[in-house]
């Protein structure tokens, strides 16, 4: 019997991936691959009450770099439920809506926590391409052994090749230098050198060029979020009847947060029989 003629030839490589396809892609590390999003979970940027100065810095920042102008790479960092990954999708989405006609089209591109090693293998294919990206990595955090964050310092400034033009990188991380405090602390007191043993991983942070801290809301800031939720969706509750109902949903989480803002406006959404538009 003849043998194959494919047989011990190497696979053939992937075509180039179709960013006409979707403004949204999610990075596959193996196999390698973008997974257009079809509809992006994201909010208004009208909606995001409370974070006024980040939100201008984001957005501007954004802007110069969807028209081609030099911008930093961003750390939203802070406190839980107070919008950061929020802001990002808000952020693209209205930037896109303004340049797309004149700039062409900003992409965004998620990768997730887990896939950080394969950043230098994404960043070779966009640096190719066509497009402007936005490379979100959500959540971003580093644990004592782990060293996958190496592939993002170089990426960020560090590699011969560093960050192609047409790419930005954006990240959100609950901590300022994306490791917690106790092994920041546990290092500097079991180190040999204890500044050298923290500085490898504390300056992975300072590769940032724009740092943007988001901090737990007041009950002022906490009921416009959820007074502008009720206007936006038509929701018929105002006044004392929903300051009261807000406050005790907050109680009962024990935070407040835009977060907690959204959670209680899709409770009272449902309980009244209003559906989400958009959401």
């Amino acid at each position: 019997m003849a043998k194959s003629k494919s047989r011990g030839r190497p696979p053939a490589k992937d075509s180039k991936p179709d960013f006409a396809a979707a403004e949204a892609f999610v990075w596959q590390a193996s196999p390698e691959a973008f997974l257009p999003v079809a509809h992006v979970n994201r909010q208004p940027l009208s909606l995001l009450k409370g974070i006024d100065r980040v939100r201008d810095l984001l957005v501007e920042n954004t802007e110069r770099f969807a028209r081609g102008l030099p911008a930093n790479n961003a750390l939203l960092w802070g406190a839980r439920g107070m919008g950061k990954s929020s802001l990002v999708k808000a952020a693209h989405a209205a930037v896109n809506a303004q340049t797309r006609q004149s700039s062409g089209e900003l992409k965004l591109v998620e990768i997730h926590r887990e896939d950080i090693e394969s950043l230098p293998a994404l960043m070779s294919v966009l640096r190719g391409a066509r497009d402007r990206f936005i490379v979100f990595c959500d959540d971003l955090s580093f644990d004592a052994d782990d060293t996958s964050y190496k592939s993002l310092k170089a990426v960020l400034e560090g590699g011969i090749e560093g960050r192609p033009d047409n790419v930005i990188l954006y990240a959100t991380s609950n901590r300022r230098h994306m490791m917690a405090r106790e092994m920041v602390e546990n290092e500097r007191a079991t180190a040999i050198n204890p500044g050298e043993a923290v500085e490898e991983k504390v300056s992975l942070s300072d590769r940032f060029g724009l740092w943007l801290g988001f901090h737990r809301c007041s009950q002022d800031e906490y009921l416009a979020m959820v007074e502008g939720y009720v206007a936006y969706f038509r929701i018929p509750l105002k006044g004392e009847a929903l300051t009261r109902e807000a406050l005790e949903w907050a109680t009962t989480r024990g935070a407040r947060s835009g977060r907690v803002a959204w959670q209680f406006v899709q409770d009272i959404a449902g309980r009244l029989g209003v559906r989400l538009r958009g959401a």
